[in-house]
């Protein structure tokens, strides 16, 4: 069965051009699409999608209407998933997204919607419970990181950052092996040693990635 997906984007020009794009896709079926916060929750009450794609910033406010509905959806709808979709790499929406929980969450820049190989990546990520960080967000998480002494992560070693950073990305094992030319053995002993020393010991694996990602998010200034 395709994936159902909701898109909620107040530009016309933006909406239909994604809604166009995923209708070429068999695994995807765009059930709904709007231009505004209420719309979009009225639609995901009406269709129950099994995806939503969404802006940031919408109608009534354009602020952050894409969050205010990730968070209403965790709590309404817990197994739905949703790709947030922002202009510009910030950093703080994206924490504000995970904040939660990064189970069945996204977070892209526009600029991806035209790599439909990433989007439709990132919509069965978050379809199946996984979720997606925007290599740019990473990034300028990772610089901002950097130059902050008190950091948690400053006792990672370079490869164990670069471990988490793929982590963050939500990779699995295996994918963190390919694209760090590593081991699969390998990758699962940087992640035990980061998770020693990020004192994430005592948990599910599952819970220990989940809130390891959440450190390295949270390792910045908002």
């Amino acid at each position: 069965m395709p994936i159902r997906v909701v898109v909620a984007e107040d530009n016309y020009l933006v909406r239909e051009g994604v809604v166009r794009l995923l209708g070429t896709q068999p695994e995807v079926e765009v059930v709904g699409s709007c231009g505004d916060l209420d719309a979009l929750m009225a639609m995901v009450d009406a269709e129950v999608p099994d995806v939503v794609l969404t802006d940031i910033r919408m109608p009534p406010t354009g602020t952050d209407e894409g969050v205010r509905a990730a968070n209403a959806l965790r709590e309404l709808h817990p197994q739905m998933g949703v790709v947030m979709l922002s202009q510009y790499a910030e950093p703080a929406y994206a924490l504000e997204l995970l904040e939660h929980g990064s189970a069945g969450r996204a977070y892209l820049l526009k600029e991806r919607v035209s790599d439909i190989d990433q989007l439709l990546r990132a919509i069965r990520e978050v379809a199946s419970g996984g979720s997606v960080i925007d290599p740019r967000v990473v990034e300028i998480l990772v610089e901002v990181r950097s130059r902050r002494p008190d950091s948690p992560l400053e006792h990672l070693t370079p490869r164990e950052q670069e471990v988490l950073a793929e982590m963050a990305q939500g990779r699995n094992n295996a994918g963190i092996a390919a694209t760090l030319g590593l081991s699969e053995r390998a990758v699962e002993k940087h992640i035990n040693s980061l998770f020693s020393k990020l004192s994430l010991t005592t948990e599910a694996d599952g819970h220990r990635r989940v809130k390891a990602v959440l450190v390295y998010l949270s390792a910045t200034d908002r």
